[in-house]
């Protein structure tokens, strides 16, 4: 079980000043009568980069896009779908929603650390920012392999997004001497079943119920001692209580039932958009059946939807679910950190 004291903000900085200590000592032993700003520079970055692992902090589950849709309406604090999970100071994160390269920035995990991203489906929500993520990361001196994995049209989207930066990664190539970002990054397109294992993870996939798209997943992380569930965006699924049996941590899309007609009232394709959200999301107290029956031990709710209704409070969420689940419950907010 998840106490209160397990659930922090980002912003303590302890680590962070660590980094910039042995980053400030790192770039004090450069010969700058020998390199130029640029090479100097990029020297920095590579020391950040390599020192990265053993500086992203202790093992947790960050939540960095906590809003469920693609439409963004208040702001910059609540913004789509993406998860980080830090385990043995390897960063793995699960969907790119648009802002997702800040809100790494904001949680203070140096871009250039990226090494597995997931998608788990191909709506925008989920995957708006891959490209430009490690663009971003590039930019900032990533020099090492990132691994990609994400259901068929995975690999259609990087080459998409290839052939459109083409210009700017071949110029900044040329005329900034850096790699080929292009053959930095691996992609790998899955299915059902086993995705990625590594001497820390287990990483596999369910496929859930969230039509049209047939093409969409829940993830598992199973890390010695510790398992983290990923439902996806997903309509009620029985099959993803046995799935995520005995998990430490399900972190479960949910939605409001009395806070969409607000929600409806703002689109003109109201009618529509009502028929896709039964057909595709999951109604609060069919999650906690789902956490019941999986006998998670955190519940963790996010993809919020609706994520800003008039009057909703993380009571109303939890109050809401607590019918139907009787173990600790969270309500996820960006940049909230879970310890693991």
């Amino acid at each position: 079980m998840i106490s209160r004291r397990h659930i922090l903000r980002v912003g303590t900085g302890a680590a962070i000043a660590a980094m910039a200590g042995s980053t400030r000592d790192a770039a004090s032993q450069q010969p700058s009568s020998v390199a130029t700003p640029l090479e100097r520079q990029l020297s920095q970055i590579a020391g950040v980069t390599q020192m990265t692992f053993g500086a992203l902090g202790p093992n947790r589950l960050i939540l960095l896009g906590t809003r469920g849709g693609p439409a963004i309406r208040t702001g910059y604090a609540q913004t789509p779908s993406a998860n980080l999970v830090i385990y043995n100071g390897v960063p793995y994160l699960i969907d790119t929603g648009y802002g997702v390269s800040f809100k790494l920035v904001e949680a203070k995990i140096p871009l250039p650390a990226l090494r597995h991203i997931f998608i788990t489906h191909h709506h925008s929500d989920h995957n708006a920012e891959f490209g430009l993520l490690l663009n971003n990361a590039w930019a900032l001196g990533l020099r090492d392999e990132v691994n990609a994995y994400g259901p068929a049209g995975i690999k259609r989207l990087a080459d998409g997004f290839w052939e459109a930066y083409q210009f700017d990664i071949e110029t900044r190539m040329a005329d900034e001497g850096r790699p080929d970002l292009r053959k930095l990054v691996n992609v790998h397109e899955y299915g059902e079943g086993l995705v990625m294992r590594t001497a820390d993870v287990t990483v596999t996939a369910l496929r859930n119920v969230h039509p049209p798209i047939t093409e969409s997943f829940a993830l598992k992380f199973a890390f010695p001692g510790k398992t983290v569930v990923f439902s996806g965006d997903t309509a009620y699924h029985p099959p993803l209580a046995e799935f995520a049996r005995g998990a430490d941590i399900l972190v479960h899309e949910v939605m409001y039932a009395p806070a969409l007609e607000e929600l409806l009232r703002r689109v003109p394709n109201a009618p529509t958009l009502m028929a896709h959200l039964k057909a595709s999301h999951t109604l609060t107290d069919e999650v906690g059946r789902i956490a019941t029956q999986a006998q998670v031990k955190t519940l963790v709710l996010s993809h919020l939807v609706p994520a800003d209704a008039t009057g909703v409070t993380d009571k109303t969420w939890i109050d809401a679910v607590r019918a139907t689940y009787s173990g600790e419950i969270v309500v996820a907010r960006d940049l909230m950190e879970i310890a693991l």
